[in-house]
This record gives structure tokens, C-alpha cells and sequence, in this order.
């Protein structure tokens, strides 16, 4: 069965409005507007409306689909956070505008961290990859997991500590590397994780120049998880972006290579906005013993 699944406890956090390949949204007390490919319906709010509320918004370069500029309508800090209520628990999330129309967090993530939390365990041992400014890493610190934290950019890497301090947490594992490398170096090492969150992107670059291409290497790194994997306690998160990914090919990946799982959930990510439009925002897959 095919799931639909969005995160529930956000306050610091609001989609305004989406439409016409752009979004709207909170985060704190600024507004931003940023390219959306997949808001292929009208906005609701007039465009006058939105230039009003907005705060920033993303100018894409010339024959580019990532890279641009933010353009300030109104005073707006470089930097600020926000905070996410998990189970109790304030995390704490640096935004900042980046060249490349990211702010630092995946907000629609925060359905998994609910997840992370109420799965983890003091001491489980749970192994973050393409693990970004590190939502999932502080979810399963805040339960006293063993957290590895394995991203390629190190800019990145300093962004998840800056969260990890603001969140009062410490002692997650920060580990700058090729994420194929890592796990096949690990499941030679014959470890063995709790909890694995893979998150990876499109495309991307290891440190050493390493290419990811995610329809030739999915495949590949997924096996390396199942064996890094504790067969007894455990769960797994998959998360895919790539518009070319259906919740079926997903569903046929898990099923011939980690077999009949326990608890498994196959679906997409959305965030609804104020006019009750559903923004897809990606596959997931989930699955715990």
C-alpha cells in the first residue's frame, strides 16, 4: 500500500502558499519564495500578495536549475533558527540563504525525526548518511544514540555541529567522506547499526572527487546497508528526491534486497499548504523491527 505521509508538529515552520513552480514559506518570523518544480498548479494568493509578504526571495542563474541569487525586499538577517518541538525536546535549525536556493533544512524531514526518536534507544547505534545540517543525526542524539554523521561537504558538516550546539546535544560522530566508501569500509570492518538513515541526493561529489550518480549506485548502496544492518533491533529510513523515483521502484529495491522487512511503510512526502494544496516532496521508505 502506497502511504502519504507530513510532519505534524511544526510551529517555526509554515507553507504559505505554492503554486506556479514556486513556494512560499515561514521559517521564524522571515518569509522566503523559492523555485519548486513540482508546483505545477496556480498559486492561490495573487503575486502582488506574495511580493508583500515575502521577505526574500531565489533568482535563478541563467540556464540553471540550482544555482542563483536571494534578493532582499525587506530586512532579513544572514542567519537565524528555528526550533522543532521532538517528543518534548527543542532542536534548534541555523537558516541561511545559500546560493543554490537551500536554507539548511528539509522541513518535510521532520515526519522521519518523530520516527528517529521514538525508535532510538540509549547506546542503539545509528548511522546517518548524506546526512546534510543534520535533522535526523540530532533526533537520534536526543535519545542518547550513538550517532554517526557522514557528509562529504565540510561546510555542511560545520552547519550540523552549529545545530548540534544550539540543540544542547554533543558527542555526534562527525565523519567527512565518501558515503559508498564509508559503508563498504564498515561492512569489511564487520560493524553493524541499529538505525541507518540514507538521504542521498541526485547527484553529488565525495571529497576526493568521487561521483554519485543515484540510479547506477542506489542499488549497490543499499546492499552494503542490509549488511551493515542488525538483524535483530533495528530500523531503516530511505529518502529520495529525484522527480525520476516512484514509490514502486522503491518498493521492488527493498523487496529483493532486504526481503520480507517487518513494519514497512512506502509512500510520499508532503507538506499541505494553507490552501490545502499537497507539495509531493519526495519517496520514502521506513521499515523497524
Amino acid at each position: 500500500m502506497i502511504n502519504t505521509l507530513t510532519p505534524t508538529n511544526w510551529q517555526d515552520y509554515e507553507l504559505i502558499d505554492s503554486g506556479g513552480f514556486e513556494k512560499l514559506e515561514r521559517f521564524g518570523n522571515y518569509i522566503l519564495r523559492r523555485p519548486e518544480p513540482q508546483a505545477i498548479w496556480d498559486k492561490s494568493m495573487s503575486d502582488s500578495d506574495w511580493s508583500d509578504k515575502c521577505h526574500a526571495y531565489f533568482k535563478k542563474d541563467k540556464g540553471s536549475q540550482e544555482k542563483g541569487e536571494w534578493v532582499l525586499l525587506k530586512n532579513i538577517p544572514d542567519r537565524w533558527y528555528i526550533k522543532y518541538l521532538l517528543d518534548g525536546q527543542y532542536l534548534s535549525f541555523k537558516i541561511s540563504m545559500s546560493s543554490f536556493k537551500h536554507v539548511g533544512i528539509f522541513p518535510e524531514q521532520a515526519a522521519n525525526w518523530d520516527y528517529i526518536a521514538k525508535l532510538s534507544k540509549p547506546d542503539f547505534k545509528v548511522l546517518n548518511l548524506f546526512a546534510y545540517t543534520g535533522g535526523a543525526s540530532l533526533a537520534a542524539k536526543a535519545k542518547n544514540a550513538d550517532v554517526s554523521h557522514i557528509d562529504s561537504v565540510k561546510q555542511v558538516i560545520s552547519w550540523a555541529k552549529d545545530n548540534m550546539e544550539a540543540s544542547k546535544l554533543a558527542n555526534i560522530r562527525w565523519v567527512f567522506d565518501d558515503a559508498m566508501k564509508y559503508v563498504q569500509r564498515e561492512v569489511r570492518r564487520e560493524k553493524k547499526y541499529n538505525g541507518i538513515i540514507l538521504d542521498p541526493p541526485a547527484y553529488g561529489r565525495g571529497p576526493d572527487g568521487e561521483k554519485w550518480i543515484l540510479e547506477e549506485q542506489l542499488n549497490d548502496i543499499l546492499k552494503q546497508c542490509k549488511l551493515l544492518l542488525d538483524t535483530e533491533n533495528h530500523y531503516f529510513i530511505l529518502n529520495l528526491y529525484s522527480l525520476g523515483f516512484s514509490a514502486l521502484i522503491v518498493e521492488n529495491l527493498i523487496k529483493t534486497i532486504f526481503g520480507k522487512v517487518s513494519n514497512l511503510e512506502i509512500g510520499e512526502l508532503y507538506i499541505e499548504d494553507n490552501f490545502e494544496k499537497k507539495l509531493p516532496l519526495g519517496v520514502y521508505c521506513r521499515f523497524h523491527s
